[in-house]
């Protein structure tokens, strides 16, 4: 009889189930490994894009300081007192309480026509008033907030401008006080201006100004720009009352806190 081979014997035909599973392994396995790879090059990308919520893009503070104008109390843009440890004559303390706030307006009725012709460069969009008394009622200082339209670069160019021309010495840039019809600020008007100061902020897109004149309703003929009338030397009568040292301390203290908002408006949340 004749030996028959191993590789003789017929091997019957693999199962067409055996076949559809060894094709479904295969496909499966290769769309895992492509998922895979998206996943972990989405996961790539997205570490670029974003480093999670607190990386998110947020507005700067020049931005943020636009909006303040109708997203801040107004306690908090004029505090109701002010502490000027230091601020006065000499270095003595002051304290300023507000006694009154205007609502909010628009630059050509808030202005002066030439302080407010400038401003228009910048696009005027909002002013904000506020006058405080210093603790004794002996001076009214009315302090602004004027919010404009213009960029950072703009503002820039106009602040280099402003202190360039020395245009905050000018008396036909006086700003325009806000008087009561009682109280220390009682006929505060436009004869009572005795020393002003006008600021461009560069890093917010805002114009500061304060103008200070006496709580008796006295008028002055002769109005001195603030950073004169704190000088040790000069004799005129604001600069001996310290009225020039109300102007600056009182926008000091404005200034520095609608800094600390905007500073506070773009923190991440934590």
């Amino acid at each position: 009889m004749a030996s028959v081979l191993p590789s003789d014997i017929p091997r019957p035909e693999p199962e067409p189930t055996v076949q559809r599973r060894s094709v479904a392994r295969t496909v499966a396995a290769a769309v895992a490994l492509v998922t895979g790879v998206g996943l972990v090059a989405g996961a790539a990308t997205g570490s670029l894009l974003s480093d999670g919520p607190r990386a998110q893009a947020r507005p700067g503070a020049y931005e943020v300081a636009r909006d303040l104008w109708h997203t801040t109390p107004v306690d908090t843009l004029f505090p109701p007192r002010l502490e000027g440890d230091g601020a006065g004559p000499g270095g003595a303390d002051r304290v300023w309480v507000r006694v009154a706030v205007a609502p909010p307006t628009g630059c050509k009725k808030g202005l002066d026509a030439a302080l407010a012709r400038e401003l228009r460069r910048l696009g005027c969009e909002k002013l904000l008033r506020a006058t405080y008394a210093d603790a004794t009622r002996s001076s009214v200082t009315t302090v602004g907030l004027v919010f404009t339209a213009a960029g950072a670069a703009k503002t820039s160019r106009f602040e280099e401008r402003f202190e360039d021309e020395d245009l905050g010495a000018r008396t036909d840039m006086l700003p325009r006080a806000y008087g009561t019809e009682t109280g220390p600020a009682a006929g505060f008007g436009d004869e009572q201006r005795a020393t002003w100061t006008v600021r461009v902020l560069s890093d917010a897109p805002v114009v500061l100004y304060a103008v200070t004149g006496f709580a008796d309703g006295r008028a002055v003929p002769e109005p001195e720009p603030a950073n004169g009338a704190v000088h040790p030397g000069a004799t005129t009568a604001p600069a001996q009352a310290g009225l020039g040292h109300d102007t600056e301390g009182i926008a000091d203290r404005v200034e520095r806190g609608l800094r600390k908002t905007s500073a506070r408006a773009t923190e991440s949340p934590r």
